[in-house]
């Protein structure tokens, strides 16, 4: 999408009370000793009947309630990152000298320009496209930063009479293979299919521009969920050049 443009411009609880229980002596009568043992049962009676006890209960209870409810709901976040991982398969161009991950459900379609392009099915607009460019520069930051690449990116994008707007969300940078990578995500709106999120990545490896754009629709009535968004991030990370041989 912008090659083109890029290119030329345990909660803690009391313990509990202890309870002594002692024995009458055996000098008393009988009836003193029935009288200590009505005592002793209302020692037991207080304990039980303690009202701090019993909220000492309740709150093992919630603590318990809580516990059980953070489990469930990372057990969910856990299975749902699982399942991105598991949606992803490796795709190399040995010829180009790049590599990434790219989700199973989406097959490879052939158009002029794109050295790869990957298509959602039925929903073209959703894509993975690589181009591969030669350039004089040895490195991307011969170009420029991050933030003058995105602003060079940005602006290029809304001087397409097709865009209604646009706008950078993130820059950032990572290390490569023996190249820095930039990364962007931006926002557009176009007149060609409404909000679209894009994640690009780009590096220079051997002389040659390789670009990466990541599209998918974000419109308000069916926005991004965080399944999709985490593994899109994934596949913008993976995007790298292979060991020269």
């Amino acid at each position: 999408m912008w090659s083109q443009s890029f290119l030329a411009s345990s909660p803690q609880f009391s313990s509990p009370p202890k309870l002594s229980l002692f024995s009458p002596s055996s000098s008393s009568s009988s009836s003193s000793s029935y009288s200590s043992h009505q005592k002793i049962h209302k020692r037991i009676l207080c304990f039980t009947q303690n009202p701090s006890s019993k909220t000492e209960i309740n709150l093992s209870k919630r603590h318990l309630n809580l516990s059980i409810l953070t489990l469930f709901f990372n057990g969910f976040f856990l299975l749902d990152k699982a399942k991105s991982i598991e949606e992803l398969q490796r795709y190399t161009d040995s010829n180009n000298g790049f590599t990434l991950l790219i989700p199973s459900s989406y097959t490879k379609v052939e158009k002029a320009g794109a050295n790869a392009l990957f298509e959602e099915p039925n929903n073209g607009s959703n894509n993975i496209g690589v181009v591969v460019s030669p350039v004089r520069i040895k490195s991307l930051d011969q170009f420029g930063t991050p933030q003058f690449v995105a602003d060079k990116l940005i602006n290029a994008e809304k001087r397409k009479e097709s865009t209604k707007e646009a706008e950078v969300v993130s820059v950032g940078e990572r290390p490569g293979l023996g190249q820095q990578v930039y990364e962007f995500e931006y926002k557009i709106d176009s007149t060609r299919g409404g909000i679209k999120r894009v994640f690009s990545a780009a590096f220079v490896s051997s002389n040659k521009l390789y670009l990466l754009n990541v599209v998918h629709s974000d419109k308000p009535e069916n926005p991004l969920d965080s399944s999709t968004r985490m593994l899109l991030e994934q596949v913008l990370h993976s995007f790298d050049a292979l060991p020269l041989t």
